[in-house]
């Protein structure tokens, strides 16, 4: 997973907040053409990570950006489940945590797994038939973003931002990383009442999301309600939206700049 902070070396003109953005699935890097029974096979770096790590990893970055202000924490995908686990151990440190159409586990759904498998999320396009590899063997998910197969690329770009044009569909499966740590989704990463629900929190939901179906994410924000129904969230609305966001980013980043106000 990576995590993208704002600057570390702030100036005295430069905005007190600092905002963190953890990446959901198969975040940003460039990867090339692949052998694919080579790819079926080659050991993956990511093998063994899990929820401990990623927390572990968010939590460092949170307080190096703490340093130099109150911090947002924004998650998207499978990002969510980082920003719950963070914001169960380190709530102080958080001035508020954003869901961008991200798995928020509960205590009827407690981890991502149990998340997609909820019937919410039937209308979810699934990406396993087109894993390269056995999952259990390479201890990651495997996909191949390089592929030249046309109903593979058809089923990712439903799957990811079916409204986008192509060429920019294509710019973001070429920025995708291949491997994503099972552990990940198995983990458990329900926040916590007395910690996580302390901390002002807000769900950008995406009306046409093919990865994380809309139904799911109403049910995840009514459950998380319920667990804290004095401090619930406050949801805005793109019912246009992929899962991706909109084409034009816009309206969610003025959102964003409002959470650091």
């Amino acid at each position: 997973m990576a995590v993208r902070r704002g600057d570390a070396r702030p100036t005295p003109e430069s905005h007190e907040r600092r905002r963190t953005r953890i990446q959901g699935a198969s975040p940003t890097c460039w990867c090339t053409g692949q052998d694919l029974a080579a790819m079926a096979v080659e050991p993956s770096p990511l093998k063994g990570l899990g929820l401990d790590d990623y927390e572990a990893r968010v939590t460092g970055v949170v307080r190096r950006a703490a340093r130099n202000g109150p911090v947002v924490l924004v998650g998207h995908s499978l990002g969510g489940v980082s920003v719950s686990r963070v914001g169960n151990a380190v709530p102080h440190l958080l001035h508020h945590i954003c869901y961008v159409a991200a798995f928020c586990p509960s205590r009827s759904l407690p981890t991502a797994d149990a998340c997609t498998a909820a019937p919410e999320n039937a209308d979810a396009v699934s990406p396993v038939e087109l894993t390269v590899g056995d999952p259990e063997r390479l201890g990651v998910l495997r996909l191949n973003f390089r592929t030249g197969d046309r109903r593979a690329l058809a089923l990712l770009k439903e799957m990811i931002c079916a409204d986008y044009p192509d060429a920019d569909f294509r710019r973001i499966l070429a920025g995708m990383q291949t491997d994503e740590p099972v552990a990940a989704y198995a983990g458990r990463a329900v926040g916590r009442a007395d910690s996580w629900g302390r901390i002002p929190r807000t769900y950008l939901r995406f009306g046409k999301d093919r990865t994380i179906a809309t139904a799911l994410q109403d049910r995840m924000v009514e459950e998380a309600d319920t667990l804290t129904p004095g401090n619930r969230f406050r949801v805005h609305d793109y019912p246009e939206a992929s899962h991706v966001g909109p084409l034009d980013p816009s309206s969610v980043a003025d959102v964003l700049n409002t959470l650091a106000a």
